[in-house]
C-alpha cells in the first residue's frame, strides 16, 4: 500500500495505491468550522442531495443510473470532527479492468453530478426534494426519544452545556423552519465554494490518470487550506458534578455519567484512554461489567468510551430507577480503584491485544482504511505500526496517572416508569 499526498492549490488529494481490491474507493470531503445555526440546514442539505440531481431529479432516477455504472455505490453523509463539521460525498465502483475502460470517467463524471449539480428551479433547491429532505428529518428529531441510550447521552451533553459537546448532531425542530428553499440552495453554493476540501482515492488507479479525473470533473476554485486543530479543549475544569434527571415512558432506565478530561500530550490522549476505557467499561470483562452487572445484577448493560478530540468520556448503563443509588456507588468506587492502581494487570494486556487485532482488521475493508488516512490528515494519528509500537508502551501508572485526569461532570438519569422490571 502506497501513500501520495497531491497538494493543489484549492486542496488536497490523498491516494492510497493498493491492488488489494477489485474496487475504486473515492471519498470527497467538505469541511467548516461546526456552527450550532448551521447543523439542521447542513443535514437537510444532506437529505436533499440524496433525493436527486438536476439531470436525475429523484432518487429513484439517481438508483437506475447507477445500475447502468456496474451498480456503482455512493453515500452523503454529514458528521462532526471536534471543533469541525464534514459534508462528505462517497463512491465505490468496480474498477475498469473488470469491467469497462470508461468507467473511471463515467464513474468521475456521476460524483460529479452528485456535487455540483443540485437538483433547483429557480435558484431554490427543487420543490419536492426540498419538502421530501425536511420531512425526513422532521420525522427522525420527532422519534428521537425513542433510542434511550442516544438520546440520553444527547441530553447529557447537553446539560454539560460546553459549546460544542453540547450540539445535538442530529440537528433542531426549532430549527426546521428559520430558512427556505431558496436559503438552502444558497447555503449548498457556499458549501462547494467555501469548504475546506480533500479528496481521498483508495485503489489501484495512478496518480497521473487521478489528477486528470479531478481536472476534469472537479473544479474547485475558493476553497482554503487550513491547519487548525480538530480537537475541542475545556475552558475550565472542576470537581462540580451536576444532576439531572427526566422521566420517559419507558421500563428502563438509563443512567449516564458525562467527563471532562484534562489536557494532556497526544500519547495520552491516543493510547493511554484507550487502554484505561477498556479495562473500566470496554469489554464484557472490564472492571464496571464485572462489578455492576455480573456482581451485583444492578444493570443490563454498561460501558465506558472516550472521545479524544473533544475531550470527553462517558459511562453508559441501563438500570432500574430504584438501583440508581447503589449502582451510582459502584461505579465510583471503580473510578476511584482506576485512580488507585486497583485492577488485575492481566487486562492491561487484553486491551493492548484487543487494540492490535482493531488495526489489524482496519486493512480489510476500502472505507476502514480512507478513515485510517484521513485520521492521520485531520487528528494527526499514527498510521498503524508506529500504534503498535505505542499502545505496547502503555504501563500501569500511566493508566493511573490518566485516570486522576479525567472528572465526572455530569449525571444525567432517564428515568424509566417500571422500577421492578426483572431482566
Amino acid at each position: 500500500m502506497n501513500y501520495k499526498r497531491i497538494e493543489k492549490e484549492h486542496f488536497n488529494i490523498h491516494l492510497i495505491q493498493t491492488d488489494k481490491f477489485k474496487t475504486i474507493t473515492v471519498k470527497v470531503n467538505f469541511k467548516r468550522e461546526l456552527k450550532k445555526e448551521e447543523i439542521t440546514k447542513r443535514n437537510i442539505l444532506v437529505n436533499a442531495l440524496l433525493e436527486g440531481t438536476k439531470n436525475n431529479p429523484s432518487k429513484r432516477l439517481l438508483e437506475i443510473k447507477t445500475e447502468t455504472l456496474y451498480d456503482l455505490g455512493y453515500r452523503v453523509s454529514n458528521y462532526s470532527s471536534g471543533i469541525y463539521s464534514i459534508l462528505s460525498f462517497d463512491m465505490t465502483y468496480i474498477n475498469p479492468k473488470y469491467t469497462e475502460n470508461t468507467m473511471n470517467d463515467e464513474s468521475f463524471k456521476f460524483l460529479s453530478e452528485l456535487i455540483y449539480n443540485l437538483n433547483n428551479e429557480n435558484d431554490s433547491v427543487a420543490k419536492l426534494n426540498y419538502d421530501i429532505a425536511k420531512n425526513m428529518l422532521e420525522d427522525y428529531l420527532l422519534t428521537i426519544k425513542e433510542n434511550a441510550s442516544g438520546y440520553a447521552t444527547t441530553r447529557a451533553l447537553e446539560e454539560m452545556d460546553e459549546e460544542i459537546i453540547s450540539y445535538r448532531s442530529s440537528g433542531y425542530l426549532e430549527d426546521m423552519d428559520s430558512f427556505d428553499s431558496k436559503e438552502l440552495y444558497e447555503y449548498y453554493k457556499d458549501v462547494i465554494d467555501n469548504d475546506i476540501v480533500d479528496i481521498f482515492i483508495l485503489g489501484d488507479i495512478t496518480d497521473n490518470e487521478v489528477e486528470k479525473l479531478i481536472d476534469k470533473y472537479m473544479k474547485f476554485n475558493n476553497n482554503k487550506k487550513e491547519k487548525k486543530s480538530h480537537f475541542f479543549t475545556h475552558k475550565k475544569i472542576d470537581d462540580e458534578v451536576k444532576f439531572v434527571s427526566e422521566k420517559v415512558d419507558k421500563e428502563q432506565s438509563t443512567l449516564i455519567l458525562g467527563f471532562r478530561v484534562e489536557e494532556m500530550n497526544d500519547y495520552m490522549k491516543k493510547y493511554v484512554s484507550t487502554v484505561y476505557n477498556y479495562i473500566l467499561g470496554g469489554s464484557c470483562e472490564s472492571n464496571l461489567f464485572q462489578t455492576v452487572r455480573e456482581e451485583n445484577s444492578l444493570c443490563y448493560y454498561i460501558t465506558s468510551t472516550n472521545q479524544p478530540v473533544l475531550a470527553i468520556s462517558i459511562i453508559r448503563s441501563g438500570i432500574n430507577a430504584n438501583d440508581y443509588e447503589q449502582a451510582l456507588v459502584l461505579i465510583r468506587n471503580e473510578l476511584e480503584n482506576m485512580k488507585k492502581g486497583i485492577f488485575d494487570s492481566s487486562k492491561i494486556e487484553n486491551a493492548k491485544t484487543t487494540y492490535i487485532s482493531g488495526l489489524t482488521e482496519l486493512l480489510d475493508s476500502p472505507q476502514s482504511i480512507i478513515s485510517l488516512y484521513s485520521g492521520m490528515e485531520y487528528l494527526g494519528s499514527d498510521d498503524i505500526e508506529t500504534r503498535k509500537e505505542n499502545i505496547m508502551k502503555v504501563t500501569k501508572e500511566e493508566i493511573m496517572e490518566y485516570a486522576s485526569h479525567v472528572h465526572l461532570n455530569m449525571i444525567f438519569l432517564l428515568e424509566g416508569c417500571d422500577n421492578n422490571e426483572e431482566e
